[in-house]
């Protein structure tokens, strides 16, 4: 791989130590071998075969990342969703086909369509979010299809990671250039930009800056495709931190299509400067005007003291004395108390006497406030700018002279995304938090979004020649206006939501509830299936609950009304859904402690002992007695103790109380510790310390419904960049552990959940996949039908219906009845043939019929599961009473459990064997006054099984089982 002596020396000045990693990451060849066993266990599974289906919710969709339209025909669209793969619309938005399910890690950082030919357009794919948010999952390079999606060829930078961006020349399709980003929580040195010649067999990297800054966009003259604009951005991510910029961020040209590059926001330029240069966006105009939109991290200036009639803030608080205090205005300070939501037991006159008395210091009350948020909310930044060239970068001015704010505020990471339209160099389009516009080359800019159009814009799509046209994609799916953002269209069919937790209640039928990201926490029934009748309904099956990022979800099992939910950092609720009525219940700090920490998901736990008792997790253990009302701090500060910086850390993530006894607690942290109280948190201690790896986010931790002493723990590594798995087992509360993980292919894992009736059936869920152990974790199978490739982040069994739920980072929600993987127990699983149970079919007089000829007619099915313990040559009979073989399916079967599909069509000579055999029972049993059966032909042509009990036999060489079915 060449790397340019002048990118070397220019950068030289910009190096970085980087900062060696306790938790090392994962190599793209372990991540490959992951790849590799799931594809294999896959193909082996025994669950393989078990249906799922998607149960939405679409509407509120989830993050686009990039999207690509047809000038010649723009409704024929891409759209790349961040952990939900690329999906294509030929229709403008009213139906999807996803394009990446067979792609081992269909992430999506950017794509670039190549037109240029007749015939089906070149689609390039790179992988890994550009975004650098907390689920911005890391990618495995660049695929390219020759036929518009349907097939891929992998080509490689598989150490990417994060893709900001893909160039294409506009006649050679075998010339393109790639932003590469890099890891998101490691530096790594395979940053930069790259270029091929030969259509991506080989790549060459032609600017680099240091290990941890990589290349965000790319910009291609349209007058000149040997001339580009780079931009590369420093960032660091941590758990605990996010430096978002840095000296390395800037603008680089080439002038002979990335042979050299030269730095064009140097110090000369007129371009900011500093360690506050963050994420960059580019656009250049047909007649070579450039813009650049940046996320200036520098900080304002502080303004001066506010006068006395302003009111008193902390800042005026911060470093005063207390005889300063006592001087304070009796009424301000009481607003100041009311106004930063301090309790109301706390007054004016009360903390004027706690200060008079030494008992508090002013200072207290500006650390009250100051929690780990403040660095990430508090901290005033330049934010959102944006920069003009007219001499190809040689200088810079900025286009406005106010500020821009409220754009970006302090997470520009998530932004910095600037276009101009084909048709006019001064109109321009900003992306942010809103997306706005200017008219006048960016002196005076307005906001667009309005009604159906999500906040938070990472893509947009502006028509070269209708004024007015855009396609635009952010954290609330696809728009769509004709009228440059006076009206838009929504266009959210596809199942993306990015969900993070789930649970179900015990209504009939139950509820899901789920919390996403960005989007809230929904709602909905469990009987649901997409579709787009509600338009005519005029309510949407799915109800939203709370906005915000949605967290977890519990539900009081006396009523199904009663909710506990939230949005991120702990601020939770209690929701009566009847009435609406939402009361917080966050636990708060006291007067004189330091603020509590709250991870972005802060986990809770409804007893099942007592639903009146809920447990959260802070860094402390809380439980309150009386549904949220009053809180009690059952434990000091179960983690580290924190570390600073911008993001929350030192915080516990998993909380689980035994269903076998109650007060056997257990709770784990984002820094790796884990603790279990014996006593109902009274006392507790620290477990696993030299059984479980270090640093490693306590993802989840589940006490047994089956044995007291039997607890799991799965942690991750997502954020040191490591993707292997970490899976533990205790059966002795805790004091020794065992590894799970070891037939798990590579990848983190998010969730695991123990059957509740099967004491040795398990779910995982992990980054890649969904998988179940019949033999608790001795060994693994993926889940593979129907069920897309996605993050798993969260699963719960309905313990009456034998529903699994999984929530996917991506992909929405998923349901499967697990009632069959259920009964198979160790003896199950040693039959030859195991044949189920199976449900009571309810006869219809619609099958095979419609209500009108137009419409397709209702058509019945069912599935025959049976276990194979070896598999084989396969044969199923279904036999009537009378022992009329009605329907017959032999073939060559692999074992494990499978689901035969039977449509309930018999032949017009079953039908007539079966109308002879009822007329003999009729008969013999001497009832005539009993309607003789008659078997008439459908609508569709078709006759169906009438009522009655069947028999289905099984056989396997020379083994059969059998198992009865009634049509009722």
């Amino acid at each position: 791989m060449k790397v340019h002596l002048f990118s070397a020396i220019l950068f030289s000045a910009f190096s970085l130590t980087a900062q060696k990693n306790p938790v090392p990451a994962t190599s793209w060849a372990d991540r490959q071998r992951g790849f590799d066993r799931h594809q294999l266990l896959l193909g082996q599974s025994p669950v393989r075969g078990v249906p799922f289906r998607s149960v939405g919710p679409t509407v509120m969709s989830g993050r686009i990342v990039d999207l690509d339209a047809d000038p010649a025909d723009p409704t024929h669209i891409f759209v790349g969703y961040a952990s939900g793969g690329l999906w294509e619309t030929r229709d403008n938005g009213a139906s999807f086909e996803p394009l990446t399910d067979a792609l081992p890690n269909p992430v999506v950082g950017d794509i670039a369509v190549d037109r240029s030919r007749p015939g089906a357009p070149i689609v390039w794919l790179g992988t890994g979010e550009n975004n650098s948010s907390r689920s911005s999952y890391a990618g495995n390079g660049i695929y390219r299809s020759a036929d518009g999606g349907r097939t891929w060829r992998y080509l490689g930078l598989a150490e990417s990671h994060h893709i900001g961006r893909i160039v294409l020349h506009p006649t050679d399709t075998n010339r393109a250039w790639v932003a590469v980003l890099g890891h998101l929580y490691s530096p790594n040195p395979e940053r930069g930009v790259y270029r091929t010649l030969d259509g991506g067999r080989n790549w060459e990297r032609v600017l680099f800056a240091n290990d941890s800054t990589g290349a965000i966009d790319l910009a291609m003259d349209p007058r000149n495709p040997d001339v580009l604009y780079a931009a590369t951005w420093e960032r660091d991510r941590r758990a605990w931190n996010f430096k978002e910029s840095g000296p390395a961020s800037g603008i680089y040209k080439t002038a002979d299509g990335g042979q050299t590059w030269n730095l064009v926001s140097g110090p000369q330029s007129g371009f900011p400067q500093g360690a506050g240069i963050g994420r960059i966006g580019l656009a250049v105009h047909p007649s070579g005007v450039l813009y650049a939109s940046l996320d200036n991290q520098t900080r304002r200036p502080k303004e001066k003291k506010e006068r006395p009639d302003e009111g008193i803030t902390k800042d005026t608080i911060r470093g005063m004395s207390a005889d300063a205090f006592a001087a304070l205005d009796d009424e301000a300070l009481e607003r100041f108390l009311r106004s930063n939501g301090f309790p109301e037991k706390h007054t004016a006159q009360s903390v004027q006497q706690q200060v008079r008395s030494g008992q508090l210091a002013p200072q207290a009350l500006v650390e009250y406030l100051e929690d780990a948020n403040a660095l990430l909310f508090d901290t005033e930044v330049t934010g959102a700018e944006v920069y003009r060239s007219d001499n190809g970068g040689q200088t810079w001015r900025r286009t406005h002279e106010t500020p821009l704010d409220e754009v970006f505020f302090t997470y520009g990471y998530y932004f910095s995304q600037i276009r101009v339209a084909t048709h006019d160099p001064e109109k321009l389009y900003l992306l942010g938090v809103p997306i706005l516009t200017s008219d006048d080359g960016g002196r005076n800019w307005r906001f667009i979004g309005g009604d159906n159009v999500h906040v938070d814009h990472h893509a947009l799509w502006v028509h070269p020649t209708r004024r007015g046209h855009l396609i635009n994609g952010n954290d609330g799916g696809l728009n769509i206006t004709y009228t440059d953002g006076k009206a838009w269209h929504r266009c959210n069919r596809p199942p993306v939501g990015q969900f993070y937790t789930v649970h179900v209640d015990m209504a009939e039928p139950y509820n899901i509830y789920g919390g996403l990201q960005d989007n809230g926490v929904w709602v909905g029934s469990s009987d649901y299936e997409e579709s787009s009748g509600w338009l005519m309904e005029g309510r949407y099956p799915y109800r939203e609950l709370m906005g915000g990022d949605g967290m977890q979800v519990q539900t009081d099992p006396r009523d199904n009304e009663t909710v506990y939910t939230g949005y991120q950092f702990g601020n939770y609720f209690r929701i009566d859904r009847l009435s609406g009525a939402a009361k917080p219940i966050t636990p708060k700090h006291e007067l004189g402690e330091r603020p509590l920490r709250f991870n972005w998901q802060t986990p809770i736990h409804l007893s099942v002992h007592q639903p009146d008792i809920l447990y959260l997790g802070s860094n402390r253990v809380h439980r309150s007695m009386d549904r949220g009302d009053t809180w009690t701090a059952l434990s000091g500060d179960l983690t580290l103790g924190g570390r600073k910086g911008n993001v929350p850390f030192g915080t516990l993530t998993a909380l689980h109380e035994s269903p076998l006894r109650f007060g056997l607690l257990y709770a784990g942290s984002d820094d790796g510790l884990l603790h279990v109280s014996r006593d109902g948190g009274y006392s507790w201690q620290r477990i696993g310390a030299s059984a479980l790896p270090a640093d490693r986010w306590v993802s989840r931790v589940q006490a047994s419904a089956h044995a007291e002493g039997r607890v799991y723990a799965a942690l991750n590594g997502y954020r040191w960049d490591d993707f292997k798995p970490y899976l533990y087992v205790s059966e002795d509360y805790g004091a020794t552990w065992k590894a799970l993980h070891d037939k798990l292919p590579g990848a983190p894992v998010n969730v695991v959940r123990e059957d509740p009736k099967n004491p040795d059936l398990l779910y995982v869920g992990t980054d890649n996949g969904l998988f179940a152990s019949l033999d608790r974790g001795k060994t693994w199978a993926p889940f593979g039908k129907d069920l897309p490739p996605a993050a798993v982040h969260d699963l719960v069994v309905h313990p009456r219906e034998g529903d699994l739920v999984a929530a996917t980072h991506g992909r929405s929600l998923w349901v499967a009845s697990v009632r069959e993987l259920q009964q198979l127990d160790s003896a199950a699983r040693q039959r030859e043939i195991f044949a189920f149970k199976l449900p009571k079919t309810e006869f219809s007089d619609d099958w095979g019929n419609g209500w009108s000829r137009w419409l397709p007619p209702d058509t019945p099915l069912v599935q025959l599961p049976v276990f194979l313990r070896t598999g084989g040559a396969l044969s199923v009979r279904i036999l009537s009473e009378g022992g009329t073989e009605v329907w017959a399916w032999a073939g060559k079967v692999a074992a494990g459990l499978h689901y035969l599909p039977y449509d309930l069509a018999i032949s017009e000579k079953t039908a007539l064997a079966l109308e002879k055999e009822f007329a003999k029972k009729q008969k013999k049993e001497k009832s005539p006054s009993e309607a003789k059966l008659v078997i008439e032909e459908a609508k569709n042509g078709r006759r169906y099984l009438p009522k009655g009990p069947y028999t289905v036999r099984f056989t396997l060489g020379k083994t059969t089982a059998e198992t009865v079915w009634e049509i009722e």
